[in-house]
Protein backbone atom coordinates (compact mmCIF):
# COMPACT_ATOMS: atom_id res chain seq x y z
CA UNK A 1 0.00 0.00 0.00
CA UNK A 2 1.00 3.48 -0.70
CA UNK A 3 0.95 4.56 3.33
CA UNK A 4 3.53 1.13 3.75
CA UNK A 5 6.20 3.41 1.28
CA UNK A 6 10.44 3.56 3.45
CA UNK A 7 11.88 6.29 4.17
CA UNK A 8 14.51 7.31 1.16
CA UNK A 9 18.03 6.20 1.32
CA UNK A 10 20.82 8.88 1.36
CA UNK A 11 21.50 8.80 -2.56
CA UNK A 12 24.57 8.61 -4.60
CA UNK A 13 25.46 8.51 -8.38
CA UNK A 14 24.80 11.72 -11.24
CA UNK A 15 21.68 12.98 -9.37
CA UNK A 16 19.77 15.82 -10.62
CA UNK A 17 17.06 17.23 -7.62
CA UNK A 18 13.61 19.18 -7.62
CA UNK A 19 11.78 20.53 -5.04
CA UNK A 20 8.58 21.52 -4.88
CA UNK A 21 8.00 24.40 -1.64
CA UNK A 22 5.04 24.40 0.25
CA UNK A 23 4.55 21.41 2.47
CA UNK A 24 7.93 20.32 1.18
CA UNK A 25 10.69 22.59 2.10
CA UNK A 26 8.30 25.11 3.80
CA UNK A 27 5.90 24.00 6.49
CA UNK A 28 2.11 25.63 5.08
CA UNK A 29 0.74 28.14 6.84
CA UNK A 30 -2.70 29.49 6.74
CA UNK A 31 -2.02 32.20 4.33
CA UNK A 32 0.88 32.21 1.33
CA UNK A 33 2.59 35.03 2.57
CA UNK A 34 3.25 33.46 5.94
CA UNK A 35 5.40 30.95 4.54
CA UNK A 36 9.35 30.80 4.39
CA UNK A 37 12.26 28.34 3.95
CA UNK A 38 15.08 28.21 7.20
CA UNK A 39 17.94 30.21 6.02
CA UNK A 40 19.82 26.50 7.23
CA UNK A 41 17.69 25.27 4.33
CA UNK A 42 18.43 27.39 1.61
CA UNK A 43 22.11 26.96 2.54
CA UNK A 44 21.97 23.02 2.29
CA UNK A 45 19.96 23.43 -1.16
CA UNK A 46 22.85 26.13 -2.45
CA UNK A 47 25.71 23.41 -1.09
CA UNK A 48 23.62 20.64 -2.55
CA UNK A 49 23.57 22.49 -5.53
CA UNK A 50 26.99 22.87 -5.97
CA UNK A 51 28.30 19.48 -4.70
CA UNK A 52 26.35 18.43 -7.78
CA UNK A 53 27.21 20.91 -10.43
CA UNK A 54 24.18 23.46 -10.26
CA UNK A 55 21.62 20.51 -11.04
CA UNK A 56 19.48 21.71 -8.44
CA UNK A 57 16.13 23.59 -9.55
CA UNK A 58 12.89 24.64 -7.33
CA UNK A 59 9.19 23.35 -9.10
CA UNK A 60 5.86 25.08 -7.69
CA UNK A 61 2.96 26.51 -8.18
CA UNK A 62 4.24 29.99 -6.82
CA UNK A 63 5.36 32.63 -9.64
CA UNK A 64 9.53 32.83 -10.07
CA UNK A 65 9.31 36.08 -8.39
CA UNK A 66 7.60 33.96 -5.14
CA UNK A 67 10.26 31.35 -5.56
CA UNK A 68 13.60 34.04 -6.31
CA UNK A 69 12.36 35.80 -3.05
CA UNK A 70 11.69 32.70 -0.73
CA UNK A 71 15.49 31.22 -1.68
CA UNK A 72 17.09 34.82 -1.05
CA UNK A 73 20.15 35.02 -1.11
CA UNK A 74 20.63 32.37 -3.61
CA UNK A 75 19.31 32.21 -7.28
CA UNK A 76 18.28 28.53 -8.43
CA UNK A 77 16.71 27.18 -11.84
CA UNK A 78 13.17 27.45 -11.20
CA UNK A 79 9.86 26.26 -12.81
CA UNK A 80 7.00 28.58 -11.33
CA UNK A 81 2.63 28.39 -11.62
CA UNK A 82 3.34 24.82 -12.29
CA UNK A 83 5.76 25.09 -15.14
CA UNK A 84 3.75 27.75 -17.05
CA UNK A 85 7.11 29.99 -16.55
CA UNK A 86 10.79 28.65 -16.18
CA UNK A 87 14.03 29.71 -15.79
CA UNK A 88 16.94 27.25 -17.18
CA UNK A 89 20.67 27.18 -15.44
CA UNK A 90 21.94 30.18 -18.36
CA UNK A 91 19.02 32.59 -16.88
CA UNK A 92 16.86 31.96 -19.77
CA UNK A 93 13.01 32.56 -19.41
CA UNK A 94 10.90 30.03 -20.63
CA UNK A 95 6.64 31.38 -20.99
CA UNK A 96 3.45 29.48 -21.36
CA UNK A 97 1.01 33.16 -21.48
CA UNK A 98 -2.85 33.30 -22.22
CA UNK A 99 -4.51 35.70 -24.19
CA UNK A 100 -4.62 39.04 -22.43
CA UNK A 101 -8.44 39.64 -23.09
CA UNK A 102 -8.89 35.96 -21.95
CA UNK A 103 -6.71 36.68 -18.45
CA UNK A 104 -9.03 40.09 -17.76
CA UNK A 105 -12.14 38.23 -18.30
CA UNK A 106 -11.28 35.42 -16.15
CA UNK A 107 -9.85 38.16 -13.66
CA UNK A 108 -12.98 40.30 -13.55
CA UNK A 109 -15.86 37.15 -13.21
CA UNK A 110 -13.82 35.49 -10.07
CA UNK A 111 -12.69 38.20 -8.59
CA UNK A 112 -16.80 39.41 -8.62
CA UNK A 113 -17.27 35.36 -7.79
CA UNK A 114 -15.08 34.97 -4.67
CA UNK A 115 -16.09 38.34 -3.31
CA UNK A 116 -19.52 36.19 -2.81
CA UNK A 117 -17.52 33.56 -0.48
CA UNK A 118 -16.34 34.79 2.76
CA UNK A 119 -12.63 34.15 3.37
CA UNK A 120 -12.05 33.00 0.38
CA UNK A 121 -8.99 34.07 -1.89
CA UNK A 122 -8.28 34.56 -5.31
CA UNK A 123 -4.58 34.47 -6.67
CA UNK A 124 -3.86 35.83 -9.21
CA UNK A 125 -0.36 34.52 -11.16
CA UNK A 126 -0.72 36.42 -14.72
CA UNK A 127 -1.08 33.04 -16.65
CA UNK A 128 -3.27 31.36 -13.73
CA UNK A 129 -5.66 32.02 -11.07
CA UNK A 130 -5.67 30.16 -7.86
CA UNK A 131 -8.83 29.76 -5.69
CA UNK A 132 -7.87 28.99 -1.98
CA UNK A 133 -10.29 27.70 0.45
CA UNK A 134 -8.59 26.90 3.49
CA UNK A 135 -10.06 29.61 5.53
CA UNK A 136 -13.11 28.92 4.23
CA UNK A 137 -13.83 25.15 3.77
CA UNK A 138 -17.23 25.36 3.81
CA UNK A 139 -17.15 26.61 0.21
CA UNK A 140 -15.02 24.10 -1.14
CA UNK A 141 -17.66 22.28 -3.41
CA UNK A 142 -18.62 25.92 -4.58
CA UNK A 143 -15.01 26.51 -5.76
CA UNK A 144 -14.34 23.40 -7.18
CA UNK A 145 -17.57 23.73 -9.63
CA UNK A 146 -16.79 27.55 -10.89
CA UNK A 147 -13.56 26.25 -11.43
CA UNK A 148 -14.43 23.54 -13.34
CA UNK A 149 -16.98 25.81 -14.89
CA UNK A 150 -14.09 27.59 -16.76
CA UNK A 151 -11.91 25.65 -18.00
CA UNK A 152 -15.15 23.37 -19.48
CA UNK A 153 -15.72 26.35 -21.65
CA UNK A 154 -12.71 27.16 -22.62
CA UNK A 155 -10.45 24.89 -24.31
CA UNK A 156 -6.70 26.91 -23.21
CA UNK A 157 -7.67 26.47 -19.75
CA UNK A 158 -6.92 23.30 -17.24
CA UNK A 159 -7.62 22.52 -13.69
CA UNK A 160 -5.11 21.78 -11.54
CA UNK A 161 -6.54 20.98 -7.73
CA UNK A 162 -4.37 21.04 -4.44
CA UNK A 163 -4.65 21.20 -0.94
CA UNK A 164 -7.23 23.71 -0.41
CA UNK A 165 -6.97 25.51 -3.47
CA UNK A 166 -7.88 24.53 -6.80
CA UNK A 167 -5.99 26.40 -10.05
CA UNK A 168 -6.79 27.69 -13.13
CA UNK A 169 -4.36 27.21 -15.89
CA UNK A 170 -2.88 26.95 -19.35
CA UNK A 171 -3.68 23.69 -20.67
CA UNK A 172 -0.68 21.40 -21.55
CA UNK A 173 1.57 22.97 -18.63
CA UNK A 174 2.47 20.67 -15.67
CA UNK A 175 5.40 20.14 -13.16
CA UNK A 176 6.30 17.11 -15.14
CA UNK A 177 6.52 19.04 -17.87
CA UNK A 178 8.61 21.21 -16.78
CA UNK A 179 11.31 18.63 -15.03
CA UNK A 180 11.23 17.28 -18.78
CA UNK A 181 12.24 20.05 -20.22
CA UNK A 182 15.24 20.74 -17.46
CA UNK A 183 16.02 17.08 -17.82
CA UNK A 184 16.92 17.78 -21.92
CA UNK A 185 19.57 20.58 -20.85
CA UNK A 186 22.35 20.97 -19.05
CA UNK A 187 23.80 19.98 -16.39
CA UNK A 188 20.62 18.07 -15.59
CA UNK A 189 21.03 16.08 -18.85
CA UNK A 190 22.39 12.63 -18.16
CA UNK A 191 21.71 12.55 -14.42
CA UNK A 192 19.46 10.42 -12.90
CA UNK A 193 16.48 12.62 -11.51
CA UNK A 194 15.24 12.99 -7.71
CA UNK A 195 12.00 14.45 -7.01
CA UNK A 196 10.38 15.63 -3.80
CA UNK A 197 7.02 16.90 -3.36
CA UNK A 198 3.92 16.55 -1.54
CA UNK A 199 0.64 17.52 -3.31
CA UNK A 200 -1.38 15.91 -5.94
CA UNK A 201 0.23 18.75 -8.13
CA UNK A 202 3.62 16.75 -7.80
CA UNK A 203 2.49 13.48 -8.72
CA UNK A 204 2.73 14.61 -12.68
CA UNK A 205 6.29 15.31 -11.95
CA UNK A 206 6.57 11.84 -10.14
CA UNK A 207 5.53 10.16 -13.34
CA UNK A 208 7.92 11.76 -15.03
CA UNK A 209 10.84 10.44 -12.83
CA UNK A 210 9.29 7.23 -12.15
CA UNK A 211 9.50 6.94 -16.33
CA UNK A 212 13.35 8.38 -16.35
CA UNK A 213 14.27 5.59 -13.80
CA UNK A 214 14.19 8.43 -11.19
CA UNK A 215 13.70 8.45 -7.27
CA UNK A 216 10.50 10.21 -6.08
CA UNK A 217 9.88 10.96 -2.51
CA UNK A 218 6.28 12.11 -1.32
CA UNK A 219 5.94 13.96 1.68
CA UNK A 220 3.12 13.27 4.10
CA UNK A 221 -0.02 11.10 4.35
CA UNK A 222 -2.10 10.26 1.28
CA UNK A 223 -1.72 7.43 -1.91
CA UNK A 224 0.63 8.40 -4.68
CA UNK A 225 2.66 7.05 -7.51
CA UNK A 226 6.07 7.97 -5.51
CA UNK A 227 8.34 4.99 -4.51
CA UNK A 228 9.81 6.74 -1.15
CA UNK A 229 8.07 8.61 1.59
CA UNK A 230 9.02 11.52 4.09
CA UNK A 231 6.38 12.02 6.99
CA UNK A 232 6.75 15.96 7.17
CA UNK A 233 8.83 18.83 6.11
CA UNK A 234 11.15 18.50 9.20
CA UNK A 235 12.05 14.87 7.88
CA UNK A 236 12.87 16.44 4.51
CA UNK A 237 15.05 18.76 6.45
CA UNK A 238 17.05 16.13 8.39
CA UNK A 239 17.23 13.89 5.19
CA UNK A 240 18.74 17.11 3.30
CA UNK A 241 20.95 17.85 5.89
CA UNK A 242 22.39 14.22 6.36
CA UNK A 243 22.23 13.70 2.38
CA UNK A 244 24.41 17.15 1.78
CA UNK A 245 26.76 15.66 4.59
CA UNK A 246 27.28 12.67 2.79
CA UNK A 247 28.01 13.85 -0.50
CA UNK A 248 30.34 16.41 0.75
CA UNK A 249 32.60 13.79 2.15
CA UNK A 250 32.05 11.13 -0.81
CA UNK A 251 33.78 14.52 -2.42
CA UNK A 252 36.45 14.62 0.16
CA UNK A 253 37.47 10.94 -0.41
CA UNK A 254 37.37 11.37 -3.96
CA UNK A 255 39.54 14.74 -3.46
CA UNK A 256 41.80 13.31 -1.39
CA UNK A 257 42.30 9.69 -3.88
CA UNK A 258 43.14 11.91 -6.71
CA UNK A 259 45.64 14.14 -5.30
CA UNK A 260 47.33 10.78 -3.29
CA UNK A 261 47.49 9.29 -7.50
CA UNK A 262 48.76 12.45 -8.62
CA UNK A 263 51.47 12.72 -5.81
CA UNK A 264 52.53 9.03 -6.41
CA UNK A 265 52.63 10.00 -10.16
CA UNK A 266 55.23 12.45 -9.67
CA UNK A 267 57.36 10.28 -7.24
CA UNK A 268 57.71 8.15 -9.81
Amino acid sequence: MAEDLPVPPLLTGNLAFFFDLDGTLAEIKPHPDQVSIPPEVRAMLKRLSELNDGALALISGRSMKELDNLSLPFRFPLAGVHGAERRDISENTHLVTLPAELVATLQRDLEREMALMPGSELESKGMAFALHYRQAPEFETRILELARTYVRHNTLLALQPGKCVVEIKPKGISKGAAIAAFMDEAPFAGRQPVFVGDDLTDEAGFEVVNQRGGVTIKVGKGDTIAQWRLQSVREVHLWLEKLTLQQEQEKKHITERREGYESLSRSI
